[in-house]
């Protein structure tokens, strides 16, 4: 239970938005968003590829891994109405859907950026219900119709009208300029408003339980022209490498076997490998590419010193001794990424003060020309706090890395002379704890 993006063709995207639905619209100005026989125009963005299916004219979700099934296109101002059902009768079943919601997940999370109108069962506390809530997650806001008991941005239904466990409830989602208003069972009973996106994807959620969807149709209004500050990120051609339940896609050497885990949306590593090659390289060999994961050291941090480095690429070094100045720093560990089959060519990961995004190989190597050395140290350190998620964002393209970590730009075209024009990407055994999520990959051409 949760406590609670990147660009298409405008002129494609244009004849999406006005010639589809148009095709297809019935009496009342509505189109099926789901063909009842596959899913067509729906994208399975961090799920194993049975995840999400089609039986009988309905979409399932088993829950597992947790991810989301998203439209392929964005929309703003529109009508939803889908029918659902948990199959879970006495124990907790949660799943939703996702409006306005950005491509990708959110860093450090499988869900998205967006609102969430919640599908829900067999719980009812002071904080949630399983008769509607409406609600902002990861980043995105709204405002509640009526003000949660506990201060949140989530809206309670007013009123409780959802069937359990084995049954079908009806939703229509109407939302317009930044407003939700939630229907249940023919009666509404919840909704925001100030939304932010107000223009996005619509996703099917997969959270630990089996719920299934039919009778998915829209009626698309007319726009009330958002800025993009209030629209969400459009999708670029990322493939996930994760399927959320096994190492599909990468090497799955038998040493690494009960060290590099599936846990359902973290792929978590706990240092102790025992193959030869103990880093986990992908199957499949990348030239120019962009890669984005999100990482995060989960130990307990220890004391330890630990050298300052300059612009340049050298160590500082302590006028009194002559040696390397050190500074004390919270460590909780070491990794890293290596690119194109090459450990030169290492994306750090690490506690060091000057921030993770260097690369090591190439920033120690006294050969390298003195620009080469300084462009691949860190311009500032964008860290997060040790145990919270961190994302990378990794541009190769020819012999030229930029680097940015949590949307800061640490490395913008660095040189890196002699790299091999196309190799494997590893997730680096460093001896220690680390956990990676949202590893997804887009080829450059």
């Amino acid at each position: 239970m949760k406590s609670l993006r990147l660009f298409a063709a405008p002129a494609a995207l244009a004849f999406l938005v006005t010639a589809c639905p148009a095709a297809d619209k019935d009496a009342d100005g509505f189109v099926p968003l789901f063909n009842g026989t596959d899913l067509s125009g729906w994208v399975n963005v961090n799920c194993a590829p049975g995840t999400f299916f089609v039986k009988g004219n309905e979409i399932i979700t088993t829950g597992k891994p947790t991810g989301f099934l998203r439209t392929d296109r964005q929309y703003e101002n529109f009508v939803l109405e889908v029918d659902w059902m948990h199959v879970n009768t006495k124990e907790v079943g949660n799943s939703g859907i996702f409006i306005w919601g950005d491509p990708l997940p959110a860093p450090g999370t499988p869900y998205t950026r967006g609102i969430e109108v919640q599908v829900l069962v067999n719980y009812e506390t002071d904080w949630a219900t399983s008769h509607g809530d409406v609600f902002s997650i990861w980043g995105a806001r709204c405002k509640p119709d009526r003000p949660h008991p506990k201060g949140a941005e989530r809206c309670l239904p007013g009123e409780k009208r959802c069937k359990g466990g084995g049954e079908w409830n009806h939703y229509k989602i109407v939302a317009n300029n930044g407003n939700i208003q939630l229907h249940v069972n023919g009666k509404e009973v919840s909704g925001v408003s100030a939304c932010n996106p107000r223009k996005g994807y619509l996703a099917l959620e997969s959270e630990g339980a089996e719920c299934r969807f039919r009778n998915i149709r829209i009626k698309e209004l007319p726009s009330t022209n958002p800025t993009r500050q209030e629209t969400a990120e459009v999708a670029e051609d990322f493939t996930s490498l994760y399927t959320g339940l096994d190492l599909t896609h990468w090497k799955a050497d038998a040493g690494h076997q009960g060290h590099w885990k599936s846990r359902d949306w973290v792929l978590a590593y706990d240092g102790k490998s025992t193959a030869r090659d103990q880093n986990l390289w992908t199957e499949k060999t990348y030239g120019d590419f962009e890669f984005i994961v999100d990482w995060r050291l989960p130990a307990t941090p220890h004391k330890v010193q630990r050298p300052v480095i300059l612009p340049t690429g050298d160590a500082a070094i302590n006028p009194e001794t002559g040696k390397p100045r050190t500074v004390e720093v919270d460590d909780a560990g070491d990794s890293g990424i290596y690119l194109r089959g090459s450990d030169k060519s290492q994306v750090n990961i690490w506690c060091w003060p000057v921030g993770s995004g260097e690369v090591y190989g190439y920033r120690t190597d006294k050969g390298q020309p003195a620009a080469v050395r300084a462009a691949v140290t860190p311009r500032l350190k964008a860290d997060r706090p040790l145990g919270q998620w961190n994302r990378f964002k990794i541009r190769m393209r020819g012999d030229r890395l930029t680097v940015l970590l949590n949307g800061k730009t640490v490395l913008e075209e660095a040189q890196l002379p002699g790299v091999p024009p196309r190799g494997p990407i590893a997730l680096q055994h460093h001896g220690d704890a680390i956990e990676f999520a949202n590893p997804f990959i887009r080829e450059l051409k």
